[in-house]
């Protein structure tokens, strides 16, 4: 667990708006983090939804944060933060091919050290603005400790640099007297990835692109949240642009392609479906997908709730249109707000990335001189494009890590092999004591490649994990998890971790 992911459990966050309610000017957090297994990469519930920050076989880690959080209530407010971490990782081999017909396999590991998090922000009224590189801290649809995570932007990879303003929290929108309320951002960021994936890929095969950017935008409105019954609908996009795209064949590279990132595609990034001049886009600038997203919540007695919940992803203009028939997330989540009851919260989900808008893609670009003018549908390849690398950072799924992300081909692929899957997710937490945590998780999915690329057969995974925590008074926590990945996608293998964590706060001046 990311030092700040874990820290915003016991710092006050709202659940809802990822924002700080705790008012102390500075708050610091530290922890070491421990965990081994018998594969070369973590098991995937010990490395997915971790920020990226925990994923070889053995990993020995320290952390340190020191944060000013925003103050909600003050109609302008400043914030800043910066995450450090550092210590040992293992080596993984990745297949790297040195000429004449033949490969090597060699050893790569994370980085001794990295930052995290390093943001300065700031917010006027409803307005916030953060400059540098900070978590997206909440999804308005998926619960981030319970659910596999959201299919647009999940906490499964580092996050990237760069700049985002939107809406603090949902605000009322004028003349509905509360009962319509809208959210939303945008940003521009770069991942600084370059050198993982110089290290990891093959030089052999497919292509590498360096040097892209990534631009994200979201869009939801919420009916009034005191009614018993909440509805809420809402949109995501992101997409990946600019850059240079080497692509190789039997070891040679064969074409190079370098994308456009001037002001002109910074805007065509921002209203998808444009157009774009750069080479290797034929239709629209860059690689865009996104989500449509809708729940219903219901509050029973004794502030427990019921919410049913789904994410539609698309990748294209037919997934826009819902032509990919079920593909999704299909959710449903229980909550009990209750002082430390056994199940504070419980999910279970349905993931479903089968039909694809159909096994046959077909555009008028790839297909000229044909009747069909501006219809666009099939294989849409979610989260693989035929330009950028997968989508990832650093080799871990940006959107949803239930899809096997490309830190696990240690062939030095730099793209998703397994997108065409479905299967189910499901994870309960809640109190065994008043300082005892837990945490049990299990999925189950079955995948059979990608539509451009499909399997003979197919290939399945079972995973599970169990957590527990010891919660003292005096700020420090101590967590322990063992998990295990049984199948075909991931092997045979187990791991355990161990945490130490501790925050604590000051003021700077007395009040």
């Amino acid at each position: 667990m990311a030092l700040v992911l874990g820290m915003t459990l016991c710092c006050g966050i709202n659940a809802e708006t990822g924002v700080t309610t705790s008012v102390p000017d500075v708050q610091y957090g530290v922890s070491i983090v421990m965990n081994a297994g018998d594969s070369e990469l973590a098991p995937y519930y010990i490395s997915s939804n971790t920020g990226g920050t925990v994923t070889q076989q053995y990993d020995a880690l320290v952390a340190a944060g020191l944060w000013h959080a925003l103050r909600p209530t003050e109609r302008f407010s400043w914030g800043a933060g910066i995450e450090a971490w550092g210590g040992y990782s293992s080596d993984a081999g990745y297949e790297r091919y040195k000429g004449y017909g033949q490969f090597e396999v060699l050893d790569q590991h994370p980085a001794r050290g990295w930052i995290q998090q390093a943001y300065l922000e700031g917010k006027y009224r409803s307005i916030f603005a953060v400059a540098g590189q900070k978590y997206k801290d909440s999804s308005p649809i998926v619960d981030r400790e319970l659910s596999s995570g959201d299919l647009v932007w999940s906490n499964n990879a580092r996050p990237p640099v760069g700049l985002r303003a939107g809406f603090i929290d949902f605000q009322d929108i004028p003349f509905t007297k509360g009962w319509l309320q809208l959210t939303g951002e945008f940003g521009y960021f770069r991942q600084f990835d370059d050198k993982w994936l110089e290290n990891h890929y093959n030089y052999y095969n497919h292509f590498i692109t360096t040097g892209s950017w990534l631009h994200y935008k979201s869009l939801h409105f919420r009916t009034k949240p005191s009614q018993p019954v909440v509805f809420t609908i809402g949109v995501q996009s992101a997409c990946q642009f600019g850059g240079t795209a080497d692509y190789y064949e039997d070891g040679k590279v064969t074409r190079t392609v370098k994308m456009d990132a001037d002001a002109k595609a910074f805007f065509r990034t921002f209203i998808a479906g444009s157009g774009g001049n750069s080479a290797g886009d034929s239709f629209v600038e860059g690689n865009h997908l996104g989500s449509w997203d809708i729940a219903l919540e219901y509050k029973l007695k004794d502030g427990k709730r019921l919410r049913a919940y789904t994410q539609w992803l698309w990748e294209d203009g037919s997934g826009i249109g819902k032509m990919n028939g079920f593909d999704g997330l299909w959710g449903l989540e229980y909550r009990n707000s209750g002082e430390l009851p056994l199940v504070e919260g419980a999910v279970i989900e349905y993931i479903d990335f089968t039909n694809q808008s159909g096994p046959i893609h077909w555009t008028p670009n790839d297909h000229p001189d044909t009747p069909i003018t501006s219809h666009s549908s099939g294989a849409d390849d979610y989260y693989n494009n035929y330009i950028y690398n997968g989508y990832q950072n650093r080799g871990m799924s940006i959107g949803s890590p239930f899809v096997k992300s490309p830190l696990y081909n240690q062939d030095g692929y730099m793209r998703y092999r397994d997108n065409v899957l479905r299967g189910f997710h499901a994870a309960v937490a809640g109190w065994l004591g008043t300082d005892w945590s837990y945490r049990l998780k299990g999925s189950y999915r079955k995948a059979w490649g990608t539509p451009l690329m499909p399997r003979a057969g197919s290939i399945d995974d079972f995973s599970m994990s169990l957590e527990g925590s010891y919660h003292t008074h005096t700020g420090w926590q101590f967590r322990g998890q063992v998990a295990m990945d049984h199948g075909s996608m991931y092997g045979n293998n187990w791991g355990a971790l161990v945490g130490i964590y501790y925050h604590g706060n000051f003021n700077l001046k007395k009040r």
